[in-house]
């Protein structure tokens, strides 16, 4: 079993990083080189600006090459929650950035020709209990009714031709779609440079300052200026950009990957070849790879670490979870196992806008894969002076209460979360 993303294992590696000192000065610096800062750098170079990305591992390191492959449209949320907690009017936009957030992702694919396995897949809400199916059948009335009319509400019997679980229902919403996400984001990179993105890999900013209306980023292999700056590096953010390190709590995300599976063994776990979520507070997602793997994961702990020991930890709980689902694969080999860091705000809400001198987009909340790469396109454009399309616009952000850096509540989080698992 190998402890890596299977994303980061079955992508070519990008070869069109700068080698050599960081200097010079540029329109826009972008910090952090996944899906958010390459999509904002694309379009920021399309549109001819002189853009640097300064990403402090490789591309594609952080959340965007550690997910689960969904493409999920929809809210985290319930449609209902997200209406009544931000008002029908920001609930219908943001449900709708999400929606064009995959078309977004299909248009670039297809301009761009990346070959990432994009497929519009649909995306199934498994009811876990009887009553989770009550819920899910509210909010379907709403959603379809007020916002998303390609979604239907199955019923267990439905779900025989489906899954080959069984859950107490489902709401299936047809525009969701998956892809291979280490491919995507080396094609996402070479996209950029292509247009004339410098891509620097390698350059964590140390220090950030203003000097002459100009900003200085500082790395470990030189420094630049620039006249914009955009944040990018979600659960990654580091100290020196503390005003959003208090926003956000990093935590950690698990996932396994089966070896491939056999033409029956399909058949009898995933004839429906959809992403799939169930609706525990603690719950599962998981696909079919592209090789027929079953990529399956979760919040199997809270915890704010991301290592192989911490990895394979959560590694057996999910082999677990992964049985109690398909009981028909309890035996299936795990090839690999990995981790990592998923950027949550206090009310699961994403944020992007200007603060302080500096643009930013983050926050997924676990929803980051589909809307990242649009929602760095738009805070691009309102860079560029272009109409803002921005949905979180002039969204409320407060600080996490009592944070500062590693979130250490989150163990009480987990008990919590436990518990109303246990009696909801």
């Amino acid at each position: 079993m190998k402890y890596s993303s299977y994303w980061h294992d079955t992508a070519p590696r990008f070869a069109g990083a700068v080698a050599g000192p960081v200097e010079g000065h540029y329109d826009v610096a972008v910090v952090g080189g996944g899906f958010t800062g390459l999509g904002a750098a694309r379009q920021l170079a399309m549109a001819g600006a002189k853009v640097i990305v300064l990403e402090a591992e490789t591309v594609g390191f952080g959340a965007s090459g550690r997910n689960g492959g969904h493409l999920n449209n929809g809210l985290a949320h319930s449609y209902l929650a997200a209406k009544a907690e931000l008002g029908k009017e920001r609930a219908i936009a943001l449900y709708h950035a999400l929606d064009d957030s995959i078309d977004t992702l299909e248009a670039i694919i297809a301009n761009e020709g990346i070959d990432c396995n994009f497929r519009r897949a649909g995306k199934l809400k498994l009811a876990s209990k009887p009553r989770h199916f009550e819920g899910l059948a509210r909010n379907f009335e709403a959603v379809h009714a007020e916002v998303d009319p390609d979604t239907a509400l199955l019923s267990a019997e439905d779900l025989r031709h489906e899954i080959g679980s069984p859950f107490h229902g489902a709401m299936l919403s047809k525009k969701s779609a998956m892809m291979h996400m280490g491919r995507y984001a080396v094609g996402l990179a070479e996209a950029a440079k292509r247009h004339g993105a410098i891509i620097v890999e390698g350059a964590a900013v140390t220090e950030h300052g203003q000097s002459g209306g100009r900003h200085v980023l500082k790395t470990g292999r030189g420094a630049v200026t620039a006249d914009q700056v955009m944040i990018a590096t979600g659960a990654y953010t580091t100290a020196n950009f503390g005003y959003f390190r208090r926003r956000i709590m990093a935590v950690g995300s698990f996932i396994v990957a089966t070896r491939p599976l056999t033409d029956a063994e399909v058949v009898s776990a995933m004839p429906g070849n959809r992403t799939c979520v169930n609706t525990m507070n603690i719950g599962n997602y998981w696909r079919l790879s592209p090789d027929n793997r079953l990529i399956f994961g979760g919040r199997a702990r809270f915890s704010a670490t991301s290592d192989q020991r911490s990895d394979a930890r959560s590694g057996t709980i999910l082999r677990e979870s992964l049985a109690r689902i398909f009981p028909q694969l309890a035996e299936v080999e795990i090839d690999y196992c990995w981790g990592g860091l998923v950027d949550i705000t206090k009310d699961r809400y994403p944020r992007a806008g200007y603060h302080d001198g500096i643009w930013y987009a983050m926050g997924y909340s676990g929803h980051g894969a589909q809307l990242s790469t649009h929602l760095g396109m738009t805070i691009a454009d309102a860079m560029l002076g272009r109409p803002d399309r921005n949905p979180l616009k002039g969204l409320e952000w407060p600080a996490v209460p009592g944070h500062f850096g590693k979130p250490w509540f989150l163990p009480l989080v987990g008990l919590y979360y436990k518990t109303l698992d246990r009696f909801q």
